[in-house]
C-alpha cells in the first residue's frame, strides 16, 4: 500500500468537489468518526454519505494547510468557513492494503465552530435523506 498515492487520490476527489469519486476510495467496512456523533458510523454507504455532506458543508472554502503522512495513514489540518465562522480541524485517515479508506476521523475546533458544523451537517444529511426518499 502506498499511502502517498492513496492521499493523492483523496486530494484529487476533494479538489474536484465531486463526491461521485468517493465510493471507490472507501472500503466496504470503513468507519467514520464524527465530532458530532458519539458512535462510530460503519459501512461504505454511511461513510460516503457523511463525506458527501461534508463536501457540501465544508467544501466550498475547505483548504488543507498541513499534512503528516504515515505508512498507512495521514493527518490533514484544514481550515474552512461554516455559517460565517472560521473552522479549524483535522482529518485523520487510515487506508487498508488496497489503498481504500478504512477509518476516517474528524476533529473540529473551536466549540462555536463545531456547533455550526453540527447544525449544517445535520441539515445537509436530512436534506440528502429526503432527496433519496428515505
Amino acid at each position: 500500500m502506498d499511502a502517498a498515492a492513496a492521499l493523492a487520490r483523496w486530494h484529487a476527489v476533494v479538489e474536484s468537489r465531486d463526491p461521485a469519486g468517493l465510493p471507490a476510495l472507501v472500503a466496504a467496512d470503513a468507519v467514520f468518526r464524527s465530532p458530532a456523533v458519539h458512535t462510530p458510523q460503519v459501512g461504505r454507504d454511511t461513510v460516503v454519505g457523511y463525506l458527501t455532506a461534508a463536501f457540501t458543508v465544508l467544501g466550498p472554502a475547505l483548504a488543507y494547510e498541513r499534512e503528516w503522512l504515515g505508512d498507512d495513514s495521514a493527518v490533514l489540518q484544514f481550515r474552512t468557513e461554516v455559517g460565517g465562522l472560521d473552522v479549524s480541524g483535522v482529518d485523520m485517515i487510515t487506508w487498508d492494503e488496497r489503498g481504500q479508506i478504512v477509518d476516517f476521523t474528524v476533529m473540529v475546533r473551536p466549540k462555536k465552530a463545531l456547533d455550526a458544523v453540527i447544525e449544517h451537517m445535520g441539515a445537509e444529511l436530512l436534506r440528502m435523506l429526503e432527496a433519496a426518499g428515505s
